[in-house]
């Protein structure tokens, strides 16, 4: 699950990347509205985190604009001033619902997981690969009945390659799609992610090729 952090607080917004990488979502981060709308037409995002209180064009104009323009995505809207309102105006606007600051972390979690619900039943609530089971909306990953621990990148990783399959993903593209604005990440990090990947589902039981590498070229899933 991808989530685009709209704040013009960089220290927050960095505070939210980190704790929603913690809850093993995929995150990217932008200060303003107009650096949003470059990420949101170069990326698919299942849910924005929107800041009502940003420079040049505010949150709610910013919603307003991506409704107009056919985006769908859940928005939950950030403010700082918890009155009816301002509520009333995001919601308006076509947000889905708003959290107030000084943002909870758990209660924030809890919304996002309830939006998430909500705005992607196109999406399979748990992925499935024979034995292989992942659930994005809790972060667990079993493989037949054991439970595997696995860091954020990790997961991350696993979900792109579940969600596509047979399909080969490159070491470029599984890092624009998981690392998209951190321009000093190598193509050897996601070697070795990989191949503790690897090791750890190999330990619960899966087949040492349950993650195929097709040399030069990159991962997909071994054919079941």
């Amino acid at each position: 699950m991808r989530i685009l952090v709209v704040e013009d607080d960089r220290r927050l917004a960095e505070i939210l990347v980190e704790a929603l990488t913690d809850q093993f979502y995929v995150v990217d981060m932008a200060l303003e509205a107009e650096s949003a709308l470059k990420h949101i037409k170069t990326s698919d995002y299942d849910l924005l985190l929107l800041d009502v209180m940003l420079p040049e064009l505010d949150g709610i104009s910013f919603c307003s604009l991506l409704r107009a323009q056919g985006y769908q995505m859940p928005i939950l809207m950030v403010t700082a001033r918890d009155t009816v309102s301002d509520k009333i105006s995001g919601l308006d606007a076509g947000a889905d619902d708003y959290i107030v600051k000084p943002v909870d972390l758990g209660e924030l979690f809890a919304r996002i997981r309830a939006l998430l619900r909500r705005g992607n039943t196109a999406l399979p609530p748990v992925l499935e690969w024979g034995k292989l089971r992942l659930d994005p909306s809790v972060g667990e990953v079993r493989y037949a009945q054991t439970s595997i621990y696995l860091t954020p990148k990790e997961f991350c990783i696993l979900e792109l390659l579940m969600r596509h399959g047979r399909r080969l993903l490159s070491r470029r593209a599984i890092i624009q799609n998981i690392w998209q604005n951190e321009d000093t990440v190598e193509e050897d990090t996601v070697k070795v992610h990989v191949r503790s990947l690897r090791q750890k589902l190999k330990g619960a039981g899966a087949p040492e090729n349950l993650i195929e590498t097709v040399h030069s070229r990159g991962y997909r899933l071994f054919e079941l």
